[in-house]
């Protein structure tokens, strides 16, 4: 019979006190003043002690009336009559019990009623002779009459004040062996704090200065501080995201390279070689561990703050970058590391705590920043994927992540899937070529004053000059030969190279008066013929490092062929030589060998490659992405007779191409490399030329800056507008907008009247790639403003809108002009159509208040907080989109009574207050939101009000969401979703709806309301 059974038949009214006279009565106060600390239970029961009121005869009588009525009532005995005297001397003496157990009161309550009767049994004699029934009879009356004495003692008055108390002793023991453990052992986070001030001073140390190539060829520094060489370049995508549901996918806006990843979390980054990935990774390992930001949203969309200040949601203290080589992590083909081989898999001396790296990634406080997608060999790719992959699952949270590539090394969308934006850096604009060679000359020191404007105006003025210095590595070459011959440089590509290899292998030395610190003087010939056979290796087997043991065994095999080398003697020593003295090879960790630039390599393994004439090599690897350059400097080593085989053999190679993709790379290289040719016949050309245009108009936008690396030779095979779609007009256009120099510009005007939204777009987009003022002229003061955001990058942009008088309706103003002149230019123009972005809102966002014509805001603030008083009353503002919600929340946009429409598909998420706040705008009839803020939104709550909805999908089952919260829906649009189909029949519950857009293939759409358009946008 259970406990609960029994207290069916003894009613707590009538057996309660019955019980209770096994205790005392209580006394005042917490019981502290006894003669013991503890209020034992043998001076709470009545049947012993001073304060007896029981004698054992009455236990048992008592015993005995508790047996005789949980045997009342209906249903069969729990036990043979003739045994109930035994089971009633058995209780007594349990009850009895009570007096001998050593412990006190609020000790029992902490045991519970079960364990209080099994001590009660254990103390309490034997029940020997009770049939199996009466002795299950007796633990559950005990265990039923246990409930009834710890109730008693809860009751007590003193029963609180004494659990209080015991308590606090706890509490105070506890506090005190904390504390000693903590004496004895430092917290966790202390020693990371520890380890990580001292990790961040390494990587300033390690990555905080830049290598200026023959800077020190007379008594200068070979390296300048970062900061003041660093120059952001600018980094270029796609937008996929649709704002309205209905436009096209279009080329995306740019952003400065090292905002990148305050913009997207997870950005793969594209960039040709020397064009500054590896600076740029550099400078955001010593840039990123600033003040804690915030962040919201931790997918593509999320925002974060400026460099130095790129903290993480929910996170307190800076972030913390690991700078991941992948040419370094795979050089032994072993495994690439987890999170906690991180800094011993790249060689640094510094050893964390256990965990470290592990705690950084899990509070979202990492900045991961893998550098070389392309030095890792094709069939290594995969693997490398799949580590990154379950490096963005183990730690999917505001870690930021940033992977660099040569362009065509992986194919589009590589890392799509895992919510990777991808970006590729442009091509340097005349403007920042100024600027670095600026910049160069300051940190050269006076000695360089001399030579800056010349260089300057030579770059202006000399087109062939101008088209090498397209990337930091060449401008920095093109630099260092100005200056040391004096203000003469050599003309073309090849004789850049020849000259940079003149000054780094033997000039730099001698001019210095070095000697011959290994014991070794060498010519530029031998030292080249040794060290391209170090590039031709690395480039057969898609390396850019290998060990030092190889290198300098191959080294040495080679010296005997070379007299001048092998009349030193040792090989070893003429090893020692080229690492340490050429300036062409570095040693980036202990045991590793390796050029200090990719251009270098490739440059002197096609060298080799056509002094031994391995054409069928080359011609193997010619659609190898790593083997682009080679390609194209083969050419140039060439002798005519070589340089049309190698021509020809290429286009043979493209025809035997089977993959698309595969010939118009194969056309394009040998395209590009006919520029490098210094003599190749007439029908070679026009062979080459001829098959080129077979490719042109270009059909993808892959295509079309693939075709843009050809140079200026292309735009001779672009048609013109009349002879072109739509989408073969923004092909053309994105091709020459991608071609360095100013003699696109000509082609490029003939769109600007074009009827294309996105080829005007497109035209806009490309204005910081040229000459500010030339482009202006030439190309945004004729373009036909309908519909079209003019986009101002900088102040000088601004400046060259007011110099032409130009007053755009709509306006599209990045966070890298001014606050002054974002104010001056908003009084100017007072546009219709306005997207700002901003870093400081206090300042950019003066100039809101005073529009009068406002219809569409979209705002971008990185997180930082805004006031809703400078948002222009008097305008008839009626679409907002933010990535930040002003201070006050939504309620503050109460005042706003033209607002209808808010896009929050890129803001912080959308928690349940806020939710709260949208329900209550009052005009509010068009909403854009993500899939996680559905997740936030209350159960209870319901917008009736909103009849048009914008969804960023990826799980179908938010639909039941949809249905209940927004019953009156008439257009909703669908987008991102991760399901090749999506079942939609829920949606049927929406009566009023009348337009469906998705961007895959929708089920169920016949069981929508009749009516309803459903479109499925096709790619």
């Amino acid at each position: 019979m259970e406990p609960a059974l029994i207290g069916t038949r003894l009613a707590s009214a009538a057996i309660g006190p019955l019980l209770k006279k096994l205790l005392v009565s209580e006394g005042p106060g917490a019981g502290l003043v006894e003669r013991s600390d503890a209020v034992r239970l043998s001076s709470l029961v009545s049947f012993r002690g001073e304060h007896r009121t029981l004698t054992e005869k009455d236990v048992r009588k008592l015993a005995g009336t508790l047996v005789e009525r949980s045997l009342g009532g209906d249903g069969e005995r729990p036990f043979s009559t003739d045994e109930a005297e035994a089971v009633t001397d058995a209780l007594a003496a349990t009850l009895l019990a009570l007096g001998d157990l050593d412990m006190d009161d609020v000790q029992a309550v902490r045991l519970g009623h079960t364990a209080l009767a099994r001590r009660l049994r254990a103390a309490a004699p034997a029940a020997d002779g009770l049939s199996t029934d009466s002795v299950h009879y007796l633990e559950t009356l005990v265990e039923w009459a246990c409930l009834h004495v710890l109730e008693f003692f809860t009751r007590r008055s003193t029963f609180v004040a004494r659990s209080l108390v015991e308590q606090a002793r706890g509490q105070s023991e506890l506090i005190a062996k904390v504390d000693e453990l903590v004496r004895r052992a430092p917290r966790p986070d202390t020693r990371d704090a520890d380890f990580e001030r001292r990790y961040l001073e390494h990587l300033a140390r390690k990555h905080g200065r830049l290598t200026i190539y023959g800077i020190d060829l007379h008594h200068s520094p070979d390296e300048w501080p970062l900061d003041m060489a660093y120059l952001s370049l600018e980094a270029t995508g796609r937008e996929t995201a649709r704002s309205d549901g209905n436009s096209p996918a279009a080329p995306g806006h740019g952003v400065p390279a090292d905002r990148a990843l305050h913009r997207h979390p997870r950005v793969l980054l594209r960039g040709v070689a020397g064009s500054g990935k590896t600076t740029l990774v550099q400078w955001l390992a010593i840039t990123s561990a600033g003040a804690p930001g915030s962040t919201g949203r931790t997918g593509p969309a999320g925002q974060a703050g400026q460099a130095g200040t790129m903290g993480q949601a929910g996170t307190t203290g800076s972030a913390v970058p690991f700078v991941l080589p992948l040419r370094t992590l795979t050089r032994h083909d072993g495994p690439l590391p987890p999170a906690d081989r991180f800094l011993s898999a790249v060689g640094c001396p510094l050893t964390p705590p256990d965990g470290w790296a592990d705690r950084v990634l899990r509070a979202g406080r990492g900045v991961v920043l893998v550098d070389g997608i392309d030095e890792v060999p094709e069939p290594e790719r995969a693997r490398t994927r799949r580590w990154l992959r379950d490096l963005v699952d183990a730690y999917d949270g505001p870690n930021r992540w940033l992977v660099t590539s040569r362009p065509s090394a992986v194919k589009d969308d590589w890392l799509g899937a895992d919510g990777f934006t991808e970006l590729t850096l442009s091509e340097m604009s005349r403007a920042e070529v100024t600027a670095f060679v600026r910049r160069w000359h300051t940190a050269a020191g006076p000695d360089a004053t001399p030579y800056e404007q010349p260089l300057v105006d030579a770059l202006h003025a000399t087109p062939d000059l101008a088209k090498l210095a397209t990337n930091p590595l060449m401008c920095g070459l093109i630099c260092a030969l100005h200056r040391d011959r004096r203000g003469f440089l050599p003309r073309g590509r090849k004789a850049l190279y020849d000259a940079a290899l003149s000054m780094l292998l033997t000039r730099r030395d001698r001019e210095r008066d070095m000697g011959a610190p290994y014991g070794v003087e060498l010519g530029e010939a031998p030292q080249i013929q040794l060290i391209q056979r170090l590039a031709y290796w690395l480039a057969l087997n898609g390396r850019t490092q290998m060990d030092r043991d190889h290198a300098r065994t191959i080294v040495s095999e080679a010296v005997p062929a070379v007299p001048e080398a092998a009349a030193h003697g040792d090989p070893h020593r003429v090893f020692d030589h080229l690492l340490h003295r050429s300036g062409l090879l570095r040693e980036p960790t202990p045991g590793t060998l390796d050029f200090v630039h990719r251009t270098f390599q490739d440059y002197l393994a096609a060298k080799h490659l056509v002094d031994r004439w391995d054409i069928g090599v080359l011609i193997g690897h010619a659609a190898d992405d790593q083997w682009e350059d080679v390609v194209r400097m083969a050419v140039g080593h060439s002798r005519p007779r070589e340089c049309a085989e190698i021509l020809r053999e290429l286009l043979a190679a493209a025809d035997r191409a089977e993959e698309p993709g595969a010939r118009l790379r194969l056309l394009v290289v040998a395209a590009t490399a006919l520029d490098h040719a210094t003599e190749v016949s007439p029908e070679i050309r026009e062979e080459l030329l001829d098959r080129t245009a077979r490719v042109i108009p270009p059909r993808t936008p892959d295509e079309a800056r693939a075709l843009a690396t050809v140079g200026p030779t292309v735009l001779g095979l672009l048609a013109p507008p009349a002879g072109l779609d739509d989408e073969q007009a923004l092909m053309s256009v994105i091709t020459a907008s991608r071609i360095p120099g100013d003699a696109a510009i000509p082609y490029l005007a003939r769109f600007t009247g074009h009827p294309s939204l996105s080829v005007r777009s497109q035209l806009v987009w490309a204005w910081p790639r040229f000459e500010t003022r030339a482009y202006a002229e030439r190309i945004v003061a004729r373009l036909d403003p309908a519909g079209l955001d003019f986009t101002v990058r900088s102040d000088e942009h601004a400046a060259e809108l007011e110099r032409l008088g130009l007053c755009p309706a709509r306006l599209d103003i990045d966070d890298t002009v001014s606050p002054a002149v974002v104010t001056a230019l908003l009084r100017r123009c007072d546009p219709v159509h306005l997207a700002l972005a901003s870093y400081d809102p206090v300042s950019d966002l003066r100039g809101l208040s005073s529009l009068t014509r406002l219809e569409s805001l979209r705002l971008e603030t990185h997180n930082r907080p805004w006031s809703p008083d400078v948002l222009p009353t008097s305008a008839p503002l009626s679409s907002l989109t933010l990535d930040t919600w002003p201070d006050g929340g939504f309620g503050a946009l109460a005042h706003l009574g033209a607002l209808t429409d808010l896009n929050l598909w890129q803001s912080l998420i959308i928690r349940e207050e806020e939710w709260r706040q949208l329900a209550a705008l009052p005009f509010l009839s068009s909403l854009s939101v993500a899939e996680e803020d559905l997740e936030e939104l209350p159960e209870d709550l319901v917008m009736p009000g909103v009849t048009g909805l914008r969804l960023a999908l990826s799980d179908p089952s938010s639909l039941t969401t949809v249905v209940r919260a927004f019953p009156s829906l008439r257009t909703l649009s669908l987008t991102g979703h991760s399901v090749d189909r999506l079942d939609v029949s829920e949606l049927a519950a929406l009566e009023r709806l009348t337009s469906l857009w998705s961007d895959t293939v929708l089920t169920g759409t016949d069981r929508l309301s009749p009516g309803t358009g459903v479109e499925i946008a096709r790619d």
